[in-house]
């Protein structure tokens, strides 16, 4: 997919870095307007910071896209990346009983925050999404998000 190539161009990882990653579904399809799908993807989150790879500042899961706030603890971004949608990937269609089919499109978006930017700006960007979105009325009704300042 030669679009997903152009998104590595630049690329470049840095240990304590904090991220701004957006990955999508294939063809945008809503997989995750399913509750326990959706709590499948948070619980890959999760992983990923158990592992030390990722300390997970805010996420916001969207029907059909995620938006997740981490800093870098340990390795390459694209490797924490790709194990996240490994894992994700795995557990959704092993409870889907779909093997091998695809979760989310190939590559993703990162921005790597300044230091001197306000993250948790950033995060109340991020989680508001559902409500710019129409999702909800208030973002505290929409039940796949997090952040750790709230």
């Amino acid at each position: 997919m030669p679009h997903a190539a152009n998104l590595r161009i630049g690329r470049f990882s840095e240990t304590g870095r904090v991220y701004l990653i957006t990955t999508a579904t294939p063809r945008r399809k809503p997989l995750f307007t399913d509750f326990i799908l959706a709590r499948l993807m948070v619980r890959a989150l999760h992983e990923c910071d158990a592992t030390g790879e990722t300390q997970t500042l805010s996420y916001v899961l969207m029907p059909d896209h995620l938006h997740w706030l981490f800093e870098l603890t340990n390795g390459e971004l694209s490797d924490a990346v790709k194990r996240f949608k490994s894992t994700s990937s795995r557990w959704l269609n092993a409870t889907r009983n779909t093997p091998g089919a695809p979760t989310w499109q190939a590559g993703f978006h990162d921005r790597a925050l300044r230091r001197e930017e306000d993250l948790q700006a950033v995060a109340r960007y991020i989680v508001a999404n559902p409500l710019r979105a129409g999702l909800v009325k208030r973002i505290g009704d929409y039940p796949h998000w997090d952040a750790v300042w709230l």
